[in-house]
């Protein structure tokens, strides 16, 4: 009848001593800090030593100041380790052992860069961590290693160690490559682009061909200035400071060369509008020239005295332009005066047969010949003949020498500035 509670006694007693056994080794156990434990908790891949940089970077940039510390002690204490491992491979002589011993301790400064980076954006204390790291680093050939590149296998084994690291030649082969292929699809592009900028400025048929070649070049090398951008940061090159850099050149530049820019906006504006053209007889500026050459900034006028003019665009936008050869047909204005006893129609009768026989004169529009004013010692005619702009001063001179030939043979005066004078005689007191 006690059999069952004796046994059961029994097996709360066993029970009783393997707890009492156990809770040594359970008390031996090292606690884990709460902080420790909540970084490890919220950050668990950065303790990995394999772990990807683009990943880690990834990570680190949400974790707070207080992960990060404690993320750098365990880091700091991981590079140690490998440290001690590569000073025991060279009291060792082990030079394999030290080439993979240094690229291992390469990969891990690495990361334990990234990490004090981190810190040190959150505004903790990475200062230590960096002198430690300086302290610690290896270069891929150091000092110490000068006796044995006597060997060319040594030299060869170490850079064949360095190309198939992971963080070594093939990352930045990688990158290099893809930098080099990044360059060479936007140098097409910005080909592409410029050629389809040349046909839609093409169906601009007002615009002059300088005009049309600045801005297919804008185009080119704008988009490859942004391909060279694109493939720095390939390259994990900070473009951030490069690209403020070039606003404060600019800035600065424009600052500097406010006239010339004022003068390259006018020039755009004349080259888009085309008040005149090369070869156009023009007065601008109050400079009378042919057009010999025109660029964004300025335009080169060659005067009738063959002098060389070179006017600023600016000045050639602000103020009037009179393109004297913009047309193909142009009037003659002349101005001829007979005495006030001579025969108005005869004088008329004379000019217009001048007119009519002059090869070079114009049928349409018809020549104009018209008393005009009754002058203080003339009576003065308009003859008005139209011709073509390049045959202006031909009409002009060959006209002016008949008309002065017939008055003379046909008995016409050509009256000069003259004064009546009247005396009266005074009686002497």
């Amino acid at each position: 009848m006690w059999t069952v509670p004796v046994r059961g006694l029994i097996a709360l007693a066993v029970a009783v001593l393997m707890a009492m056994a156990l809770a040594p080794a359970a008390l031996a156990q090292d606690p884990v800090a709460p902080g420790e434990a909540e970084a490890t908790k919220k950050l668990p891949a950065l303790t990995d030593t394999d772990i990807d940089m683009n990943t880690m970077q990834a990570l680190l940039k949400p974790a707070t100041k207080e992960d990060i510390e404690a993320l750098a002690a365990e880091w700091q204490n991981t590079v140690k380790e490998k440290g001690i491992e590569l000073a025991h491979a060279r009291v060792g002589g082990d030079s394999a052992a030290v080439d993979a011993r240094k690229s291992e301790l390469g990969a891990l400064i690495d990361r334990f860069k990234a990490v004090v980076s981190a810190l040190a954006a959150k505004g903790g204390d990475a200062e230590t961590y960096s002198t430690y790291i300086s302290a610690v680093s290896e270069s891929p050939i150091g000092m110490e290693d000068f006796d044995d590149l006597a060997s060319a296998g040594r030299l060869g084994t170490m850079a064949y160690e360095w190309v198939k690291s992971p963080d070594g030649g093939i990352k930045w082969a990688t990158k290099i490559v893809l930098f080099l292929l990044t360059l060479l699809a936007f140098k097409i592009l910005s080909g592409v682009l410029g050629k389809i900028t040349s046909k839609a400025v093409g169906t601009l048929k007002k615009t002059s061909s300088l005009l049309k070649d600045f801005f297919v070049n804008v185009v080119k090398k704008a988009t490859f200035l942004i391909g060279l951008v694109v493939a720095l940061s390939v390259l994990d090159v900070n473009i951030g400071p490069f690209v403020a850099a070039i606003g404060a050149v600019g800035f600065v530049v424009g600052f500097a060369l406010q006239g010339t820019l004022a003068n390259f906006a006018s020039g755009i504006m004349i080259l888009m509008y085309r008040p005149y053209d090369i070869g156009d007889v023009v007065n601008v500026s109050g400079v009378l020239g042919k057009v010999d050459a025109m660029s964004l900034v300025s335009t080169t006028l060659k005067t009738p005295d063959n002098q060389i003019v070179v006017v600023p665009n600016g000045s050639i936008w602000g103020g009037i332009i009179t393109n004297i050869t913009g047309t193909d047909t142009r009037r003659v204005d002349l101005v001829f005066g007979i005495g006030y006893s001579d025969d108005i129609g005869k004088a008329q009768e004379i000019m217009e047969g001048i007119l009519s026989d002059h090869e070079l004169v114009l049928d349409h529009p018809e020549p104009v010949i018209q008393v005009h004013e009754l002058a203080d010692s003339s009576v003065n005619f308009v003859c008005r003949p139209w011709v073509k702009t390049s045959d202006y001063w031909t009409v002009y001179w060959d006209v002016t020498r008949q008309v002065k030939e017939r008055f003379d043979a046909a008995g016409v005066s050509i009256p000069f500035p003259q004064s009546d004078v009247h005396m009266h005689q005074v009686a002497a007191q």
